[in-house]
């Protein structure tokens, strides 16, 4: 078995179980990925597509059921965050609607966002018809921008186009891990200093 019969083997039949983890967890790194696997046609874009929003759903709806019950503790144990909580509080108070629906594309606030406003008065109801239509958005936006950067990427490397996909994938899934160790480390490091002194 060549290297690019097998690689296309592991995508095939991986690929969807890991887009619905990695976009249960996280999200945009994968289903980019994913959707340049569909261009090579390793991959159905309708399917990408509908495991994205699944996941993704499924995924900030566990957020939001955790925040409501135990946010308020969670986010008083972390004062480091208060500027980011604060600044969510007024994007909420001003643009409510445009924030759930659309806070999958803020980077550096999407994995904090539902907790912070599973926190506020908002019903769950509401939340979750808004999370429903985001997370449509958001699958079909990116799993298309997934979609057309394959397009380019074989447009210019051929049929080298699957080794890029996995280079590619290899590389974000060290940064990802990376950044993770490295936020762990340093919140480790954070709370054996205790609190800062006034």
């Amino acid at each position: 078995m060549d290297e690019h019969h097998f690689l296309r083997e592991l995508i095939e039949q991986y690929g969807y179980y890991a887009l619905f983890v990695g976009t249960f967890a996280e999200g945009e790194t994968i289903l980019v990925l994913a959707g340049m696997a569909a261009r090579a046609q390793h991959l159905a874009l309708p399917w990408v597509m509908v495991l994205a929003f699944c996941g993704s759903l499924l995924g900030d709806q566990t957020v939001f059921f955790i925040g409501r019950h135990w946010g308020n503790a969670f986010l008083a144990k972390r004062p480091r965050l208060k500027p980011r909580i604060d600044k969510i509080h007024r994007m909420m108070e001003r643009h409510q609607t445009w924030l759930i629906l659309g806070f999958r594309f803020l980077y550096g606030l999407r994995n904090i966002i539902p907790v912070v406003i599973a926190t506020s008065p908002i019903r769950f109801s509401r939340f979750l018809v808004l999370n429903i239509i985001g997370a449509a958005l958001w699958a079909v936006t990116v799993s298309l921008l997934g979609y057309f950067l394959g397009a380019a990427v074989e447009a210019v490397l051929g049929r080298m186009r699957i080794i890029a996909l996995i280079a590619v994938a290899v590389i974000a899934a060290l940064i990802w891990v990376g950044r993770h160790l490295y936020l762990r480390h340093k919140a480790k490091k954070a709370s054996s200093d205790g609190p800062e002194a006034p």
